[in-house]
């Protein structure tokens, strides 16, 4: 059996708020690369409840958090319904995602639509 790490280090300031934050993931080639948030949910099985751990630096810009959110929020609904083939539900959650990117304004990136 293969063992594989993902890793995060976090530098905070005096009153505890992330000022820096790196991640390392060797066996995706990734290296102490610098983030500005994380968002990190675990289950617990025996408890049936999410563990979360959400950080962000003091320096994130607002209009990065909301891209954040935003493909976040579409990530979690194609990691949906790859989890549980649930056509409607996945078809809200997108309706969800348009109207959370409409009322924020994004902007697309190029080559990418906005769901």
């Amino acid at each position: 059996m293969k063992k594989t790490r993902i890793s995060f280090d976090i530098k905070l300031d005096e009153n505890k708020v992330p000022e820096k934050i790196s991640w390392s993931a060797p066996d995706g080639g990734v290296s102490n690369e610098t983030s500005k948030a994380v968002f990190l949910s675990v289950w617990n099985h025996k408890s049936q409840e999410t563990l979360k751990i959400d950080l962000w630096t003091k320096d994130m810009p607002l209009d990065q958090m909301n891209v954040f959110f935003h493909q976040t929020l579409v990530s979690m609904s194609e990691t949906f319904f790859k989890a549980t083939q649930n056509e409607k539900m996945t078809n809200s959650f997108k309706q969800f995602c348009e109207y959370f990117a409409e009322n924020l304004k994004l902007q697309s990136p190029p080559g990418q639509s906005s769901e």
